[in-house]
Order: structure tokens, then sequence, then C-alpha cells
């Protein structure tokens, strides 16, 4: 184990230090031990055993991150700001600019998350803050990095986190204005509907909101010019036309998709434990933003119950492809065929996350059909709705396509989770790749290295988010 010995890991267990999640001292408090209850209800009402291994610790594990992730509600912007506001010397109500006093000030690509308010998904934010000092004061720059955060660490509107970043940000440091742009993307609700291999419903909603204060207050005001040309500077590309009109329509999925009817009413139960859940964070469950959250969370949630797939599977599964044989070799007739970038989407059954990508199957067969391509797709879509760890779901695709195809079977899946970006550890555009061998790719390295070199680069497109 390298530097740490077995003897010092099982001392760091001993000592209550933990590898997945550092103690941030509200275990036992009333509002954790709420949602661990509560989140015990949403795995019953998909079917699981919530004494399952993968599943202990589950209920704790979304209790942290749903409390670390709302931690702002406990936090105030103004002693953030008021602690590091600074004098400094420059131009105040003359002609022209001096710098850092008096000139434009900008913080670019701060990488934020926020949960949203109207399904309890976390969603992704870039956010871009400018201000024009006055009063010969400046502030410390971390300090708009830390008061984005607190904001964003409530349940969230775009709209809404930009207009109170800004105004926290006006109040604090007074100056002559302030301008905020957050471009943000949120998952879309999975399409479990037949036809199964529709894409047309997956990827990203994207919005870009902006608020400004002062100078900035006039959306067609030079200063906007300026501060849009510096962020061009970085390749940070937004279009002015597309801030004229800062309501979004249709930001959340949950408002208009109707992938999850097919589940029918959602479970009272499960609503109930919802609702209790935002109680425990400190939110107001009648607030007219959240009236519909946790109906809406629930049908999410439901996409990923615990369903026997393996009935809907057996036409798949039950017998092979002639004339593919399952012989560990490839004949001389043989040769390698790939389907790359097929798009899934799944949930973390570890903390209730979702996890997302692609997958890349390579096989060896005397000839490929139409049909094919389709079953593989259909394949890689049931195992990824059901709670799952990428490891399981790699290997339940690979064990399900050598049935199909006949042995010799590679498949690698590349995904981002969730749970990487809106815990503790946040890990902004990190990804995860695994890979199962079976047949002949587990013997053969030149095989392996074949397939490999086809996968393409996540940049070149195809990723399906």
């Amino acid at each position: 184990m390298g530097a740490l010995d077995e003897e010092h890991f099982n001392k760091e267990i001993e000592n209550g230090v933990e590898l997945d999640c550092l103690d941030l001292g509200f275990e036992d408090q009333p509002e954790t031990v709420a949602i661990e209850d509560a989140v015990k209800v949403l795995l019953q009402g998909l079917g699981e055993d919530i004494n399952r291994e993968g599943l202990k610790k589950t209920p704790l594990r979304v209790a942290k991150a749903l409390r670390e992730g709302t931690k702002g509600y406990k936090q105030k912007a103004k002693d953030i700001v008021q602690s590091a506001l600074f004098p400094e010397v420059g131009l105040d109500d003359a002609v022209g600019h001096a710098g850092g006093a008096g000139g434009l000030v900008i913080v670019r690509d701060l990488d934020l998350f926020s949960y949203c308010e109207s399904c309890l998904l976390p969603f992704q934010v870039k956010c871009q803050i400018g201000y024009v000092p006055s009063g010969q004061r400046v502030v410390g720059l971390s300090k708009l990095s830390r008061v984005a955060d607190v904001f964003a660490k409530r349940l969230q509107d775009p709209q809404r986190l930009a207009d109170e970043i800004c105004s926290a940000l006006h109040l604090g440091i007074k100056p002559a204005g302030v301008a905020v742009i957050l471009q943000c993307s949120h998952i879309h609700f999975p399409n479990i509907e037949p036809p199964f291999l529709d894409s047309n419903r997956q990827g990203w909603v994207k919005a870009l909101v902006h608020s400004g204060s002062g100078v900035f207050e006039n959306d067609f005001a030079d200063v906007w010019d300026d501060f849009l040309s510096l962020l061009k500077f970085r390749g940070i590309n937004v279009d002015k036309t597309l801030m004229k009109d800062p309501k979004q329509q249709c930001w959340c999925p949950s408002q208009y998709s109707s992938s999850a009817e097919v589940t029918g009413q959602p479970n009272t139960g499960m609503v109930t434990a919802v609702t209790s859940i935002l109680i425990s964070l400190g939110e107001n469950p009648l607030r007219k933003e959240l009236a519909g959250t946790p109906s809406h969370f629930v049908k999410w949630l439901m996409n990923f119950q615990n369903a026997n797939l393996e009935t809907k599977l057996n036409g798949f599964a039950c017998g092979r492809l002639d004339p593919l044989k399952q012989n560990g070799e490839a004949s001389h007739d043989k040769r390698m065929y790939t389907e790359l970038n097929l798009s899934f989407c799944s949930q973390c059954e570890h903390h209730l996350l979702p996890f997302y990508g692609v997958v890349h199957i390579g096989y060896y067969a005397e000839e490929i059909t139409p049909v094919i391509k389709s079953r593989l797709q259909s394949i890689v879509r049931f195992y990824g709705f059901k709670l799952q760890v990428q490891e399981r779901l790699t290997r339940q695709i690979a064990e399900t396509a050598s049935s199909l195809l006949g042995g010799d079977v590679v498949v690698v899946v590349e995904a981002n989770h969730t749970c990487m970006i809106s815990r503790g550890i946040e890990k902004f555009g990190s990804s995860t790749a695994t890979i199962a061998v079976l047949g002949l790719f587990s013997t053969d390295p030149a095989a392996r290295a074949k397939f490999l070199q086809n996968i393409p680069n996540p940049g070149s497109g195809g990723s399906g988010f």
C-alpha cells in the first residue's frame, strides 16, 4: 500500500478517519438524522434493500452531501466582504480609469455548483464577476468567489442566484457597479419511454443569465462591452444579444419533461420524505418555487427503481447472433468491430446523484447486422436505469454483450460523476474510465490496444452530454 501501510491504515480507521468523507460534525444532529430516515424511505420506495452492502451508508452520505451543499443558508455574505475591504488610491469621479481603483476588476471562470430548487438535482455554474471600485477601496479578490459560493450553496434558480450575488457584492463593497454572468448547465431528465433508443432528450439544459447594478444596471451601457470583451480575451464567448432577456424559459427539465410519467403518480410516502428533507435543510416547502419539488425529485428517482430488467433483456441474451462463436479466440474470418459513444445516464447508489457519459464496445465477428447497434444501446440503457456503481455497470454490459456477440468483448465506460463536484471534494472537470475485457481481449494486448486507439477524444464530440 505504499507509504500508507496496513497497520497505519487500520489505525486511521480506528481513530475515526474515514476514506469516503471527513467528519463534518453534524452526524448526530436532528436534521441529519431526519434526512437519513427520509432517504431510507426513498430507497425502500425504489424496491431496494437498505441493508444491502453498498447502500448501508447511503442515507448518511446523502445527508452529508445535502447539508454541505446547502450550508450557504447559515453563512452571511456581509461578514465575508467587510472583513476584506482595503484602501487603494485611485481616480474617483474623474475622467478616465486608474487600474484597480476606479477601473473595472474582473474575476473569471469561477466553478460553482448549486442544487436546483425545482428538482433537487445539482447543476453546474461557470461564474464571471466584475465590479468598478469607488470610494478608493477594493475588496480581496478571493472574497468574490466566496460570496458567490455562499449563494450557490442554497437551493437556487439561475437568475435568482445571479441577482443575489450581484446585490450582496454591491451592498458590501459599495462600488460604482457590479456585473455577474452565470453559464449554468442542468442535466436532462432521461427518457425511458419506448422506443428505448430515442436520444433527442438527452444532454444538458443550458442557461445564460446576468445581473447588473450601478453602472451595469443598463444592459446597453458601454461598460458591459468592456466586461464582455475581457471575457472574450480569455476565450469566454458571451453573446450580448442573448443577455437582453434574462428570464430563461423552461430552465429545469422537471417542469416540462414527461420522461418520468411512466411511473404514474409519485409515491406519497416518498413525496413526504422529500418534504421532510426540505424542512431539515432549513427551507420552507410551502414556498411557491418549492411546491412541486418533492414530486419532481421522486419522479426523477423512480426512473432508477429496482425493476427486473433481466426479463426485458431475454430477447437479447437468450441467443447469440449467428454465425458468431464463443470460443475465446478470433477465427481467420472474424474482424474487430466497434460501437462508440453509446450514451447513458445512471444514478450513483452511494449518494443518489446522477452520473452520465458514454460506453464504447468492441467485439470480434464474422459480420454485423444493423440491429446490433440498437441492441447494444438498449443493453447500455437498461443497465443504466437503476442505482449503480460504474464498475458494476461496466461488468454487466460486458457480460450481456458477450452472450449476444460471442464472447470476445471489450467495454469501456467514460463517465462524469455529479458527486465529484457537488460534495466536499468539488473536483470540477474530473471524469472516470472503467474497462471490462472478455475472451480474446483478455489475452491479447494488441487487440485491446487496437480497440483503445479507436476511442475518440472527448473534445471530438459524441459524448451525449
